[in-house]
């Protein structure tokens, strides 16, 4: 069965590339009025909307870090559009470290930075743009979590606890929300096929990193975005849910 979204507005975060830039086209060929959220990327956000299915998309800008640009954000849309029906947080920040050389300074700063973005900011776009769903009668919350949650990021380790909280978080939310009709979903997703992915990829270790799936490739964008587009097609008793999207690389238990 077609999964449409007409009538729809939905806000995908890091719309401008990658993962985000899939689920607003997803979304697009659904029927939905996609508002592409970019940070920096202006241009690549207006030539996003330009090319997807439908009219009447709209960029918008923040930076999800700061607290004041994720509110003004927020009212200006809700003054502009009346509602937003459906919201993916899908923009977040990834920074390697090297142990070895890492400074406690330098420590502090990329633990600020992940967390300000990947959890914080996150949290505080849910926590408003919620309210806003409850006056209209309810919507969806979908988070783009990882599978680094479960795993552990070694070289990573705020980013795979920004998004182990991103999960928790969800998952809270979603139990406090359901009576007001606001769902709340994740997905967990594992290598996927965007510039993100490209440094792995196109070094030694890129057959490495496909052979961790039995299907011995990477994930594409689509396939998050059309997991996405099916949590938000309004499957209610899957609220609180965190969906692996990384091709058995790993298996939870």
């Amino acid at each position: 069965m077609e999964i449409r979204f007409d009538h729809l507005n939905v806000l995908v975060t890091g719309a401008s590339r990658g993962i985000g830039k899939a689920i607003a086209s997803e979304f697009a060929a659904s029927g939905a009025k996609v508002i592409a959220h970019y940070h920096k990327n202006a241009e690549s956000a207006k030539r996003l909307i330009s090319e997807i299915d439908g009219t009447g998309h709209i960029t918008c800008q923040a930076d999800i870090a700061n607290p004041d640009s994720v509110k003004f954000m927020v009212d200006k849309l809700v003054k502009e559009l009346g509602h937003i029906d459906i919201l993916v947080n899908n923009a977040g920040i990834y920074e390697e470290l090297n142990y070895s050389t890492l400074s406690y300074d330098e420590w502090l700063a990329s633990w600020k930075r992940t967390m300000d973005t990947n959890l914080t900011g996150v949290a505080n776009l849910c926590f408003l743009l919620s309210k806003h769903m409850i006056k209209i009668g309810g919507g969806k919350i979908i988070n783009i979590t990882s599978r680094g949650a479960f795993r552990g990021e070694p070289t990573s380790p705020a980013y795979g606890a920004s998004k182990a909280g991103l999960n928790s978080f969800g998952q809270s939310l979603a139990k406090a929300l359901a009576p007001q009709k606001v769902l709340v979903y994740a997905i967990a997703p594992g290598w996927v096929d965007t510039d993100m992915a490209a440094l792995g990829m196109e070094g030694p270790n890129a057959q490495e990193i496909k052979d961790q799936s039995p299907l011995r490739r990477i994930a594409r964008p689509e396939e998050i975005a059309k997991s996405v587009v099916m949590l938000a097609s309004g499957i209610e008793y899957m609220t609180g849910c965190i969906l692996d999207v990384n091709g058995a690389s790993y298996l939870r238990t």
